[in-house]
């Protein structure tokens, strides 16, 4: 009988200890979705995908860059409200104090705690880490893509653009340090000028599709209450718990906002054991759950005009390509061709981007998507998902398509590949069988074709009224002028 009892205590003991092991491995800052850090989650991949072999004998002649800004602070909105939930703990704690509950109960941090941001005016800028995340990032590609970046600078050479946001901009200079370091004359570290593009946010329709989009503004005014009813059952459970693990008065609202400031806390101070510390492991999980399911129905692929509006940048991509290809069949010299382009902005434009491209997609929602039909939501925790916004868009989070040159084997038309690696790891595409390394005409058929059946006027803006219901709307028009309103609405 002794073995017996023997064995069941090591089943328990083993069990206990994998439990244990299973609670120190987690890390939160892999948890953060959006507002995670490009070091934190950037060697998260898929295990069981094994990228391709890039042939011997093909070179890379161009790259194309598509990356989101380095971490920022919090911005001015956010900032009042961590504000605000200062005040609010204050008014907690008073309350826990007057019903004598015992405080032993209530992690100390909370009494008096005071956001690290009080008295700021204004937010969202590129932090120092976010800096090192980007000038880091160029130094990197231009180790991977030697060939592609041996050449004297040039902007017509390597063309680099940034929204007019000064995060993305101040990320495109962070880059632009690290890729040309060593090969100028400016300082110890041999810094050399260079151009950064930027187009006014009013008609940037190339990486702020959103920004000039009426219809995706309508949508998503339209939208948003509807997400924050999804969320409203996770935050209630987190709630209830919350209140009776350490009986404060806890409202929907406190627990957002502390969510909030864990993802602050843990993504831009590495402080994990304050506001992220209330949550367990599954509630963590569950809360990134939610964040998740709004970039996805606000972002990605839960409605194809959120993707289908960056078709701008998709065809720039493409065309870039292209004219790579003509070049190289033309034997252009060098220094008279483009050899990058380099583009630096948002979660808003890298996640459309990603979508476009068929990624973290299986072959069946591949192509649902090119008929626009509507994917299921990601599943909830603690089933598995693959569309996760801390690998999809943390921040510095990245895609890059490089456009290889390769021997034509018995004159095999395809000559030219395209590469896609995501936060710089090969991904598979959907839409090439599943390969990372695909023909670029294939690419071009595939991938890009199918989005060209609506242009970005006919997705983005809506449809021209009749005669007769603008007749009907200049007289409703005057109709108010004549009560008095000197502020006629826009009836869109």
């Amino acid at each position: 009988m002794k073995n017996p009892i023997v064995a069941l205590f090591f089943v328990i003991f083993l069990s206990a200890f994998n439990c244990f092991n299973a609670d120190e491995a987690f890390d939160v800052r892999k948890h953060l979705s959006t507002v995670s850090r490009y070091g934190a989650v950037k060697e998260i991949v898929d295990s069981n995908f094994i990228p391709s072999k890039v042939p011997d004998g093909c070179v890379p002649i161009h790259l194309n860059l598509v990356a989101r800004h380095g971490t920022r602070s919090p911005t001015k909105k956010r900032i009042r409200e961590l504000d605000n939930l200062a005040l609010r703990l204050e008014d907690l704690i008073k309350d826990a104090r007057g019903r004598n509950l015992p405080l032993e109960r209530v992690p100390s941090w909370l009494d008096g705690w005071k956001s690290p941001w009080q008295g700021r005016l204004k937010g969202g800028e590129l932090i120092t880490k976010g800096e090192e995340e980007l000038y880091d990032l160029g130094l990197k590609i231009r180790e991977k893509f030697p060939t592609l970046f041996d050449e004297e600078y040039h902007p017509n050479i390597y063309t680099i653009r940034a929204t007019q946001v000064p995060r993305a901009s101040a990320s495109a200079v962070a880059f632009g340090m690290g890729l040309f370091s060593g090969n100028g004359s400016l300082g110890p570290g041999r810094h050399r000028a260079f151009s950064v593009l930027s187009e006014s946010r009013a008609s940037d329709i190339m990486l702020r599709f959103h920004d000039c989009c009426h219809n995706y503004k309508h949508f998503r005014e339209k939208q948003e209450p509807a997400v924050s009813k999804l969320k409203e059952p996770v935050l209630n459970e987190i709630t209830s718990a919350l209140i009776g693990r350490y009986g404060l008065n806890f409202t929907r609202q406190d627990i957002s906002s502390l969510w909030f400031l864990c993802k602050q806390e843990a993504s831009l101070l590495d402080i994990t054991n304050q506001a992220c510390s209330l949550f367990g492991p599954s509630e963590i999980m569950l809360l990134e759950w939610t964040d998740d399911l709004e970039a996805y129905i606000l972002k990605g692929y839960g409605n194809s005009l959120n993707y289908r509006m960056g078709l701008p940048l998709l065809e720039d991509v493409a065309e870039s390509m292209e004219q790579a290809i003509k070049a190289e069949e033309e034997s252009r010299p060098l220094g008279s061709f483009e050899k990058a382009r380099l583009r630096f902005a948002h979660a808003e434009t890298i996640i459309p981007f990603s979508c476009l491209l068929g990624l973290f997609l299986d072959g069946s929602e591949f192509k649902k998507i090119q008929k626009e039909q509507p994917l299921q939501l990601p599943p909830k925790p603690p089933q598995k998902r693959t569309w996760r916004g801390s690998t999809l868009a943390p921040f510095a989070g990245n895609s890059m398509l490089i456009l290889y040159s390769c021997p034509a084997p018995n004159k095999s038309k395809n000559k030219h590949f395209v590469q896609v690696l995501h936060n710089e790891h090969p991904i598979p595409m959907p839409g090439c069988d599943g390969s990372d390394f695909c023909p670029f005409e294939v690419f071009k058929e595939k991938i890009v074709a199918p989005h060209q059946k609506h242009d970005y006027d006919t997705v983005c803006n809506p449809k021209p009224e009749s005669s007769s219901s603008s007749i009907y709307q200049m007289f409703r028009w005057l109709f108010s002028l004549s009560k008095g309103d000197n502020q006629p609405r826009d009836e869109f």
